[in-house]
């Protein structure tokens, strides 16, 4: 079931109030997990997608760039004032559509995005646009709740994904299903606390190293 663009912009605008006494405390654990062990090289450019409060950004090392972005405005001054609390001088926020971000291709080094992919109307979208934007041998991040291996799990995720969607999010996408035909080598998929619900998946951006990595991405974009 596909989720409604304005409603998610609603739904998140609505959520900045009470993102981070909320949702920042269950998610807070699995993103120090990932953020804090990635291994980014001074100068790096880093693009955050879906950055909501911003609750990462104080995590990211000082000698890298961070651009981030969000369709919610009342999320990105949430952003805004932990960047100014932190005195984040390496970090840049905007306001932008993650399925059809205005960066030019190949910009960024690494690019994450957390707690999104099962967040945004079209995941398709904003992966194509994740790949486009991440340079050749560039990193893709994702931190994300994916289907259960056992599949009574997996049945009641699917039964129980259209009610969360009115919450703002899906249930029913795998990891295969999200990477799949596009040209990414897969590297690290992990569980996360808390319960290991989430995954952190980190994929090698393999466009324009391997001839035949972009074999089935013009048919993902049309399925």
């Amino acid at each position: 079931m596909p989720i409604d663009p304005e409603q998610i912009e609603r739904v998140y605008s609505n959520y900045a109030v009470v993102y981070d006494r909320v949702f920042g405390r269950v998610f807070q654990a699995s993103r120090e997990a990932v953020v804090r062990n990635l291994k980014i090289d001074p100068g790096e450019r880093v693009l955050e997608v879906g950055v909501g409060t911003g609750l990462c950004l104080p995590m990211y090392p000082a000698h890298c760039d961070v651009t981030a972005i969000d369709l919610s405005q009342p999320m990105l001054e949430k952003a805004a004032a932990r960047v100014k609390e932190h005195q984040l001088t390496n970090v840049k926020l905007q306001r932008m559509d993650a399925g059809n971000m205005t960066f030019a291709e190949n910009s960024f080094d690494l690019v994450i995005a957390a707690y999104v992919v099962t967040a945004v109307p079209d995941y398709r979208k904003l992966m194509s646009e994740m790949v486009r934007v991440s340079r050749p041998g560039g990193r893709l991040v994702l931190l994300n709740h994916f289907t259960q291996d056992s599949p009574i799990i997996a049945a009641v995720e699917k039964a129980i994904s259209p009610i969360c969607i009115k919450m703002g999010f899906r249930t029913d996408l795998s990891v295969d299903e999200v990477i799949d035909g596009w040209p990414l080598i897969k590297e690290r998929d992990e569980r996360v606390k808390p319960l290991g619900m989430w995954h952190v998946v980190e994929c090698l951006n393999n466009k324009g190293l391997n001839h035949g990595g972009h074999k089935g991405h013009e048919g993902k974009q049309e399925r």
